[in-house]
């Protein structure tokens, strides 16, 4: 048994909450003495809808269990991880081997399918077979890829709407984006690097959106980025399209300016844009146009990243600051509340992804919970969990700390320490 004293709801109330083996026994008033957690906001545990975790493959980058650690640390109960490895996780046999090398952990990892096999865009991967699996897939993606053939797009929505899946879309234009570096304007034009266009992304948005209505099947966004996509996205919803969209921590934050001083850690796919677009996407986040914060967690060796810009790859680690940016944009910015926090950082990505544990802090469902501290600010430093170190907050002052993370009854993170791997 785990008796939490003197907790905070998203609510405003302040109870207890006593947790007997996996579940939520009380929340109320114990009897019982436990740890104190004064000044502790409780929140039902984190969801990522968008990990990219390198195991197999790129284990120089991220495995399966740093990964892991690093989600823990930033307040994650569950992460969904992205197919782009190597091999791919484009058939069952990938996808079962993922679920059970990280069985184990205090953590759930839920495997993301590949749309087409090998990322290649040309076959549609094995969809039913990963949706049959032991690991039961429901979203499938070729992030880092566009899937931008009209026909397999197609396809792939028609079959996941069968089976009640879900096709998360990377949206970029292939041919619009060759050998693209930074978003397009003024600023690429005068750093001499190549643009990025919003239209590359933006015609993506609206052709799979028809293609969604017209099949009535299920589309998700993945990281949003500019002002026109996100009108785009509230016109689908107004139409009563079944979409739904993400943003990354690091769009909301960041914009193109910071590319000036050509540190690798600020490129990024899709690029960072204007200060006005992440303006209008903080905006979109409030309102409920864009569903859900998902960090797109890209860890890169030292080697890929500190190096010049024009060979670096592409990517920032995310998992551990997210909960801060979130709270920095909703919060502290007075332009929402704590239960819009719980629903883009919990509830409706658990949604999204189809989980099927209750993940609600009520009286008999999993005790999955984040003990946040919502009045400590903190300086972020490049060090993580993650084996990687391309930070992209680095020396920012962000709101809000992870104390401990709870998964399943048993803490993953306790007092600010990992307590696995």
């Amino acid at each position: 048994m785990i008796v939490l004293k003197n907790l905070e709801l998203a609510s405003g109330e302040r109870v207890d909450i006593e947790i007997d083996g996996d579940t939520i026994a009380l929340i109320g008033n114990s009897k019982l003495s436990g740890i104190d957690c004064s000044g502790l906001l409780a929140l039902p545990g984190f969801v990522d809808l968008h990990t990219h975790l390198r195991e197999p493959g790129f284990e120089e980058s991220e495995t399966v269990l740093s990964g892991a650690r690093s989600a823990a640390a930033g307040g994650y109960t569950t992460i969904f991880a992205m197919a782009n490895s190597y091999p791919v996780a484009d058939s069952a046999e990938a996808v079962e081997w993922l679920a059970r090398h990280s069985s184990s952990l205090p953590i759930e990892i839920r495997p993301i399918g590949a749309v087409t096999k090998g990322l290649a865009g040309d076959e549609l991967a094995e969809l039913r077979a990963m949706a049959n699996s032991a690991a039961e897939v429901r979203v499938f993606s070729d992030d880092g890829m566009c899937v931008s053939d009209e026909q397999l797009m197609r396809q792939a929505l028609t079959l996941t709407r069968e089976f009640g899946g879900l096709i998360a879309q990377h949206s970029q234009h292939p041919e619009q984006t060759v050998g693209s570096q930074m978003n397009a304007g003024a600023l690429a034009i005068e750093l001499g690097l190549v643009g990025w266009p919003a239209a590359a992304e933006e015609q993506i948005i609206k052709r799979d959106i028809e293609l969604a209505l017209e099949l009535d099947a299920q589309l998700h966004v993945c990281h949003l980025t500019t002002a026109g996509a996100v009108d785009i996205v509230r016109w689908a919803k107004a139409k009563g399209a079944r979409v739904t969209a993400e943003v990354t921590p690091h769009h909301l934050m960041l914009d193109e300016e910071l590319v000036r001083s050509y540190d690798p850690v600020f490129k990024v796919n899709p690029p960072l844009r204007r200060a006005e677009d992440a303006r209008v996407l903080s905006e979109a986040l409030v309102d409920g146009t864009i569903d859900i914060v998902a960090t797109d967690h890209a860890p890169h060796s030292q080697e890929k990243k500190e190096c010049e810009w024009q060979n670096a790859a592409f990517g920032m680690v995310g998992l551990e600051n997210a909960a801060s940016v979130a709270q920095e944009v909703l919060i502290e910015s007075g332009a929402s509340d704590w239960n819009r926090f719980v629903e883009v950082m919990s509830s409706k990505p658990a949604e999204i992804g189809k989980l099927n544990a209750d993940l609600s802090l009520a009286v008999g469902s999993l005790a999955n919970l984040a003990l946040v501290d919502p009045s400590e600010r903190r300086t972020i430093t490049p060090q993580t969990h993650s084996k990687s170190r391309n930070n992209p907050f680095r020396g920012r002052e962000l709101p809000g700390k992870v104390v401990h993370t709870i998964y399943r009854g048993t803490f993953s993170k306790r007092d600010g320490e990992v307590q696995f791997g």
